[in-house]
């Protein structure tokens, strides 16, 4: 039996342009390499792609077939969530450093691996400074930050990049919070990327890759909201 190989491309540093991620596989490893320049990386999003790879790896660019997405209307606040939301105050945009390196710190704490290394905090650090990347921070009465995720924004649509909590329920307030804010700012839907079940308990649905890139490029004919929330 012999195995059928998939060529999947390098990217030039001199060029920002993407293979079409409708043709990768449903894995949807669309190309390596490159770099992480703020301006790939906003190229990369507007197209449905994302970087997501370990220490030991060269960048890995994504479009995974299925993608989970969260449309704002339908966002599930349990009583108990009710109950926890009131134990925190949320902020926007007031400590993204700490938020990106807590998501971080987290996982590395459980042994786990992460693909927020130190190359990824500083272009995203750069791409908060640029008004793209934002945090949501999740503080408790004693003003400590127990919670929280971080993301970028384009047109209508927010892709969330990584949640952290370190006490219940604050990473979910965050979210909440966050799904809120984007309805009244009339955004479409939540990016979350890669299926997961604590998310989908949330309301989050996977579709389709296709049904996916048709659903952000109606978003992104919205204006970017380019600036500190």
């Amino acid at each position: 039996m012999s195995s059928r190989k998939i060529y999947i491309p390098r990217l030039s540093k001199f060029s920002y342009i993407f293979p079409d991620p409708r043709e990768s596989s449903k894995e949807g490893l669309v190309a390596w390499g490159g770099d992480l320049s703020p301006n790939r990386i906003l190229s990369a999003y507007a197209q449905g792609i994302f970087p997501w790879y370990n220490e030991e790896d060269p960048i890995l660019w994504w479009s995974p077939d299925p993608r989970l997405v969260l449309f704002l209307d339908d966002i599930k606040v349990s009583r108990s969530l009710k109950q926890s939301m009131k134990k925190y105050e949320v902020k926007f945009d007031t400590n993204f450093s700490a938020v990106i390196n807590m998501c971080r710190n987290v996982r590395v704490a459980r042994g786990e691996k992460t693909w927020i290394l130190k190359e990824v905090i500083e272009k995203y650090t750069l791409l908060y400074e640029m008004g793209f990347a934002h945090s949501v921070e999740t503080y408790d009465k004693e003003g400590n930050l127990v919670g929280g995720l971080y993301g970028i924004s384009l047109g209508g649509v927010f892709c969330g990049e990584s949640m952290f909590s370190i006490k219940p329920d604050a990473s979910k307030t965050a979210l909440v919070v966050l799904s809120r804010k984007l309805k009244e700012w009339d955004f479409d839907f939540i990016d979350c990327q890669v299926p997961s079940e604590h998310l989908k308990r949330m309301g989050a649905k996977e579709i389709d890759r296709d049904t996916f890139l048709d659903l952000l490029q109606a978003a992104l004919q919205k204006p970017s909201k380019i600036q500190k929330w």
